[in-house]
C-alpha cells in the first residue's frame, strides 16, 4: 500500500469535484476548490474521520469493499478505479459486467434525479443504487445480502418479492424475468454469477425451469409496471431507461402521465416516506415505517 500517493489521489480527485457534479447543493461559501471530505465520504458511506485519516496517510489498509465505495462517491472511471486499487495494494477487480461499479456519466445523471423514482440496475437484477422516491415505492432494494440481492432470483424463491405486484401480472413478470435471464447465460457463460443463479433457480424453482425449457426470448425491456403500494394502493406507472453497453447496467426511472391519479400518488410518496420493508430471504432488516429499522436476529 502507497499511502502517500494514495492520499495524494484521494485528494486530488476530490478536489476536482464540485457539488453540482454529485447533485449536491453548493451551499455558502466554501474555502475548499471541490468537495469537502465530510461530503465524500456521505457519497462514499463511510465515516468522515475514516475518510479523513486516508487523506491525511494515517489510516487503515482500506478493503477492497471500501475501496470500491470511494470509486463509486468519487465517480471513478474504471481506470481510475483500477488505479486505485493497486495504489492500496490489490490486484485489480475483474471488468466483468457484473460489476458494482457505475460508470460516472451515469451516476451524474442519477445524481440529478434525486425527485424521481430512480435506480442503478447491473444485468442481474441488483440495485446498486436508489434514490429517496424509489426506496418509497418499492423498498430499499440495495439492503439485500447473497444471491438475493438479484431481483431476478428473487422473483423465483421469495414470495414477498411478488407482494407489490398485482397477481395477474405476475406470469408476465415470470415470463420477462426468466427470457432476461436465458439471454444473459447465452450471450455470456463465462460470467459464473450468471450461471449460479440460473443453476440455483432450476434447483429451487419449478416455474422457473418449465419456462427455461421454452428457451424464451426477451422482448420489450421495461414494459409498463402495475405497482400495489401497501399505503397508496394501485399506481400505473411506465419504465425508462438509459443503457451502459459496457458494464450492462441501466438507470431506471418511474414515471407516471401529469394530472394521472398515478402521478399524484408518486407525488404523495414524498412525503409519506419510505416503504415498509418485509422480512424475507435475503433482507438485513425489517419494521414499520417508522424512520428506524429493527435488526432480524
Amino acid at each position: 500500500m502507497d499511502r502517500i500517493r494514495l492520499a495524494e489521489f484521494l485528494r486530488s480527485r476530490r478536489e476536482e469535484l464540485q457539488p453540482e457534479d454529485v447533485g449536491l447543493p453548493r451551499g455558502g461559501r466554501r474555502r475548499t476548490g471541490g468537495l469537502r471530505r465530510e461530503e465524500v465520504a456521505v457519497l462514499s458511506d463511510m465515516s468522515v474521520d475514516y475518510y479523513s485519516r486516508l487523506e491525511q496517510r494515517r489510516g487503515p489498509h482500506p478493503s477492497e469493499q471500501m475501496l470500491a465505495a470511494l470509486a463509486r462517491g468519487l465517480r471513478l472511471s474504471l481506470e481510475e478505479r483500477d488505479h486505485l486499487f493497486r495504489l492500496a495494494g490489490y490486484a485489480t477487480p475483474r471488468r466483468i459486467p457484473s460489476a458494482d461499479h457505475i460508470n460516472p456519466g451515469m451516476m451524474r445523471i442519477f445524481d440529478g434525479l434525486e425527485d424521481a423514482a430512480a435506480q442503478v440496475v447491473n444485468h442481474l437484477g441488483e440495485t446498486l443504487r436508489q434514490t429517496r422516491l424509489s426506496k418509497a415505492l418499492i423498498g430499499d432494494e440495495t439492503l439485500r445480502t447473497g444471491m438475493a440481492r438479484s431481483a431476478h432470483y428473487r422473483w423465483f424463491t421469495d414470495p414477498a418479492a411478488r407482494s407489490i405486484y398485482p397477481d395477474d401480472d405476475h406470469p408476465a413478470h415470470s415470463r420477462l424475468i426468466a427470457a432476461n435471464l436465458h439471454g444473459m447465460y447465452t450471450r455470456d457463460r463465462e460470467d459464473p454469477r450468471v450461471a449460479a443463479i440460473v443453476e440455483a433457480l432450476l434447483a429451487e424453482s419449478a416455474e422457473f425451469a418449465a419456462l427455461w425449457r421454452e428457451h424464451p426470448v426477451a422482448g420489450l425491456y421495461c414494459p409498463p409496471k402495475r405497482v400495489r403500494h401497501p399505503r397508496l394502493g394501485l399506481l400505473e406507472l411506465h419504465c425508462q431507461t438509459l443503457v451502459d453497453p459496457d458494464q450492462s447496467q441501466s438507470l431506471v426511472v418511474y414515471t407516471a402521465p401529469a394530472g394521472s391519479e398515478s402521478h399524484e400518488k408518486l407525488r404523495l410518496l414524498s412525503v409519506i416516506g419510505e416503504y415498509p420493508v418485509q422480512a424475507g430471504r435475503g433482507s438485513d432488516f425489517a419494521g414499520p415505517v417508522t424512520g428506524r429499522r429493527a435488526v432480524l436476529p
